[in-house]
């Protein structure tokens, strides 16, 4: 076992021994002072186990599909993956997305990274230019204890090498950049054009805290993105790598780092990837998509590249947040207990699926959610809806980073509703 699998078990042992009480939303009352572990070994049902509602849920075999399927699309396309872990802040998901031929993990911020390290997370690309000083004296602190710990991050300004160099005086190991590259003038961060990238490449050149290992950037940002403006930013993308090389910039490395990928895109990547004219080094071609994970029944479900290009296989949606119908004030509508602190809703609206009721589940026909207050959902109902007080209604949600951060401790469910562990989040 290496270093990093035995922080993760340790860590992982600490998860289950925490105790389950008031800070989990949705979990059984009597389940108060057990360890996490000893309800997850209780395997009890979803809907007749004491749970109440609100709860989200997260699908065990739906999660399982999507790790393989992202899996070997990788494998596939010749591609390192290094999935945003920004979207569910889940180090037990982290380790399964490694299980399943993940290069690291992307992650944005510092106490994201924290969060990483602390559950022995070797690999980490910070989708991010890094200029706060206390964390990059922290990163260089981590660099020099681990010799195995890889660290990664953007550099988008002269200014910003100047502040990082400053930061890192006297550190042991050089931190690792890449130049990131905007997907085009008023996209979010990045240099704007090649030469500003050279005048970056240069800054990074004349320190010795930093060292440049390649580019990368963010092509969900392309103004007005369709697939053709999409495969003309990465070949500027890659195009830059190449020049870099030409220039000897990369002298030195073992590999070249050419980065990109959200959600939305990866099968342009993965298209211009597989076009990198030569250069002198091996390169690392890291796609960096992370909603797949869970999916979604919304925002995702209509942009994922397995829309476009169905004989590569299909994500499927793992959520599903319970609620319980409250109130049916008249034939026209209805209430349940879940609203914008339990739901995503800043994509869409939850989408009402099935109904429960005696144990018994069949199609929400005739319910729309059409608005949702902090701890309520708006259902309009049809006249051919049959849904009463009481009954259980199962909601799809949209956009998977704002559905995890709602939840602290997520059970994962069989299909039969078996509840056979618990995610724990770190937002």
């Amino acid at each position: 076992m290496t270093a990093s699998e035995a922080a993760a078990r340790l860590a992982a042992d600490r998860l289950a021994a925490d105790r389950v009480d008031h800070r989990f939303k949705g979990l059984p009352p009597d389940a108060e002072g057990l360890t996490v572990g000893e309800l997850a070994a209780q395997r009890r049902d979803l809907f007749t186990g004491g749970f109440t509602t609100p709860v989200l849920a997260l699908s065990a075999e739906r999660l399982t599909h999507n790790l393989e399927l992202m899996e070997t699309y990788a494998v596939r396309h010749g591609l390192a993956f290094a999935p945003h872990g920004k979207t569910s802040m889940a180090p037990q998901l982290f380790w399964r997305q490694i299980e399943h031929g993940a290069w690291g993990i992307t992650l944005a911020v510092p106490h994201q990274v924290r969060v990483a390290r602390e559950f022995g997370i070797e690999r980490i690309f910070l989708a991010n230019e890094l200029v706060d000083a206390a964390a990059l004296r922290w990163i260089a602190s981590e660099l020099a204890a681990d010799p195995d710990f890889r660290f990664v991050c953007y550099v988008d300004s002269v200014r910003g090498v100047e502040l990082m160099d400053a930061a890192l005086h006297g550190s042991t190991r050089p931190v690792d950049v890449v130049v990131e590259l905007a997907a085009g003038a008023g996209a979010r961060t990045g240099v704007r054009t090649e030469a500003e990238c050279a005048a970056v490449a240069d800054a990074v050149a004349a320190t010795r805290t930093l060292r440049l290992v390649g580019v990368a950037g963010y092509e969900g940002e392309v103004p007005g993105a369709d697939p053709e403006r999409v495969h003309a930013w990465l070949r500027r993308l890659t195009a830059l790598a190449v020049d870099f090389d030409k220039a000897g910039r990369f002298e030195g490395l073992a590999e070249i780092v050419v980065s990109a990928g959200g959600s939305a895109w990866f099968d342009a990547v993965a298209d211009v990837f597989s076009e990198l004219p030569d250069i002198s080094l091996p390169v690392l071609k890291l796609l960096r998509s992370g909603a797949y994970v869970s999916h979604d029944d919304g925002h995702y479900r209509r942009l994922t590249p397995f829309a476009r290009v169905p004989e590569e296989g299909a994500l499927h949606p793992a959520f599903r947040l319970w609620a319980q119908v409250v109130s049916r004030p008249s034939p026209e509508q209805a209430f349940v207990n879940a609203g914008k602190r339990d739901a995503a809703y800043d994509l869409d609206l939850p989408e009402a699926q099935v109904v429960r009721r005696d144990g018994a589940e069949r199609p929400a026909t005739g319910l729309t959610v059409t608005a949702l207050s902090d701890q309520h959902a708006w259902l309009s109902t049809d006249p051919e809806a049959d849904v009463e007080v009481g009954d259980w209604v199962g909601l799809g949600l949209s956009h998977p980073c704002t559905s995890f951060d709602k939840w602290q401790l997520i059970p994962l469910v069989e299909a039969d509703g078996t509840v056979v562990d618990y995610v724990r989040t770190f937002f």
